[in-house]
């Protein structure tokens, strides 16, 4: 990192230099003061452009009004021009590289138009008067036109240093909401697993607790699922709590931070995938229900994120389906491949055990659903049957291309 010294607000390279070149224009000053038409009453004129020019780069426009100024007192006075006069010169240079506006070297450009008229009106013929007017033309149209290259260079260069900060804000800004978007995703993984986990468990425990005289082996069942419940609960808990962990806070210049949320989950926190549905399914038909499932149709290779998708919603129609067509109702899972979309429908009898007291909802159940449906422009339909129970079918069109997504899951 570069560290740039300044003095009252500018770098100090630059004030060093402004003070050298005012400092060349005091001694050439005082050096020819003896000597010089209007002895000492040029050499403050002189003096009077020195000080100026301490200002040229803050003050450009001002500059050159003060050392226009003070030429025009020399040229009134007759003391023709001098060698201090470079003075001029560099006011016109600075005016042109540094002020805000063109328009303001244009004019500078033009008043010195002037002078050089006026400059060489003192010669005493008019062969003279062509040659020193042709000479100072040349020489300013020279600083004039160096000036202005230098500025257009300046100000493309500023322009791209400003373009480069903008560029980075915005990569900043773009790291930290992809960021924010990965962790409100993996919130919502949390939300799900703790909610369906909690669920289960709660009827479990209530089942338990109304069976523990009349069954206690059947108690004893549903005390075993409660535990297991927790574990798997644990377990997906504790993976997707490591990859908070270890991606760590996303700091503004961490350009990764979102890949870092994304690719943290290493083997040992794998996604959940469609090769689990068994297992999940095992798992509720541990805890009272009749689950069978149906798939139709060859699984293509799907994105980790449709795959999470279709896990969480056959999830949550299971959960609902506990909760509300309570233990020993008959669940249907059917899955239906086809080369445009992925179908899942879960449909239960209604037929269970009413519960001793209901479980408390999850919070969000059907709503969601309908989000995570939403992401992946697919559908979702949930009501009840005219034959009782309710029934929940979802569609997702499956993408194009191979999606390349990453989930912390």
């Amino acid at each position: 990192m570069t560290v740039t010294r300044t003095l009252f607000g500018r770098p100090l390279r630059g004030v060093a230099f402004d003070v050298a070149v005012a400092a060349l224009v005091v001694l050439v000053s005082l050096a020819a003061a003896v000597n010089q038409p209007g002895g000492w009453a040029a050499t403050a004129v002189g003096l009077g452009m020195a000080v100026a020019l301490l200002f040229r780069r803050t003050h450009p426009s001002a500059v050159t009004v003060a050392v226009a100024a003070l030429a025009l007192i020399q040229v009134i006075a007759r003391w023709g021009p001098l060698i201090y006069d470079v003075a001029v010169l560099i006011a016109l240079y600075s005016v042109v590289k540094y002020g805000r506006r063109l328009r303001d070297g244009v004019l500078a450009g033009a008043v010195a138009a002037v002078g050089v008229l006026l400059a060489a009106a003192q010669t005493p013929n008019v062969i003279q008067w062509w040659v020193t007017a042709l000479w100072y033309a040349l020489v300013t149209g020279a600083v004039w036109l160096v000036a202005l290259n230098v500025r257009t260079r300046r100000l493309y260069v500023l322009s791209l240093e400003e373009r480069a900060t903008t560029l980075e804000r915005e990569r900043e800004a773009e790291s930290r909401a992809a960021v924010a978007e990965e962790r409100t995703r993996i919130a919502r993984e949390l939300h799900d697993v703790v909610a369906h986990s909690m669920a289960v468990m709660i009827v479990q425990a209530d089942g338990a607790r109304f069976m523990l005289d009349r069954d206690p082996a059947q108690a004893r069942t549903a005390v075993k699922v409660v535990a297991d419940t927790g574990r798997q609960a644990l377990e997906e808990m504790r993976r997707l709590v490591g990859v908070l962990r270890d991606a760590g806070p996303a700091g503004p210049a961490d350009a990764d931070g979102a890949d870092g949320l994304a690719v943290a989950a290493d083997p040992e926190h794998r996604r959940l995938a469609l090769a689990e549905l068994p297992d999940l399914l095992a798992r509720f038909d541990d805890a009272g229900l009749h689950v069978r499932s149906t798939v139709t149709g060859v699984p293509p290779a799907l994105p980790p994120g449709l795959e999470l998708t279709v896990y969480r919603v056959v999830q949550e129609a299971l959960t609902n389906a506990l909760k509300h067509a309570g233990v020993g109702a008959g669940v249907e899972v059917v899955l239906s491949y086809t080369a445009e979309a992925v179908v899942v429908r879960v449909v239960d009898d209604g037929r269970g055990r009413p519960l001793v007291s209901p479980a408390p909802s999850g919070g969000h159940g059907l709503l969601g659903m309908r989000e995570r449906v939403t992401v992946y422009d697919g559908s979702l339909t949930a009501g009840p049957r005219p034959t009782g129970g309710w029934q929940v079918e979802v569609r997702l069109p499956l993408p194009s291309e191979p999606a390349t997504e990453v989930i912390a899951a």
